[in-house]
């Protein structure tokens, strides 16, 4: 990124909104700061599904910072159409970086998967709910019993 930035000094103001850039600009490490927010641009649209094309712009994609420290991807423009039509409601990033190398990823969360997340049977509660179900069967079945007239050979009768 840093021989980037010197070749084409016109580059940040190209693909980085201008809050990015005075984050950036004001680190000990401008270079790396840049090329993680890039790369996290690039992990958003890998996740839309477009990469960099259907009119999509870099700026479209803003890396933001929530008052805690948290990144989070702010979309604008094309970008922001795509999303909506997919459904797109949440898009969490995490950023990590090394001295040479830079990494990010990111997920699309849509309506349908946290509709499903919410369905989703619990396995515990499933085997609970059918262990009770199951003993309210034997109780109703041992109370038959206790109350069935005896038979000659000492069988107890169940009434259907």
């Amino acid at each position: 990124m840093e021989r980037i930035m010197e070749r084409s000094p016109s580059f940040a103001e190209k693909v980085f909104s201008e809050s990015e850039r005075a984050y950036c600009d004001a680190t000990a490490s401008p270079a790396t700061h840049y090329a993680t927010r890039f790369a996290a641009k690039e992990a958003v649209l890998k996740a839309l599904g477009t990469g960099f094309a259907y009119g999509i712009h870099p700026r479209d994609i803003e890396v933001v910072r929530h008052p805690g420290g948290r990144p989070t991807a702010k979309l604008s423009g094309r970008a922001k159409e795509i999303a909506e039509m997919l459904n797109v409601v949440e898009l969490p990033i995490s950023l990590s970086y090394t001295h040479t190398d830079a990494v990010a990823c990111a997920m699309a969360i849509t309506e349908d998967s946290v509709r499903a997340r919410l369905e989703r049977i619990d396995p515990m509660e499933e085997l609970s709910k059918q262990f009770k179900e199951l003993r309210g069967m034997l109780d109703s079945i041992d109370a038959d019993k206790q109350n069935a007239p005896e038979t000659s050979s000492g069988e107890a009768v169940l009434k259907a």
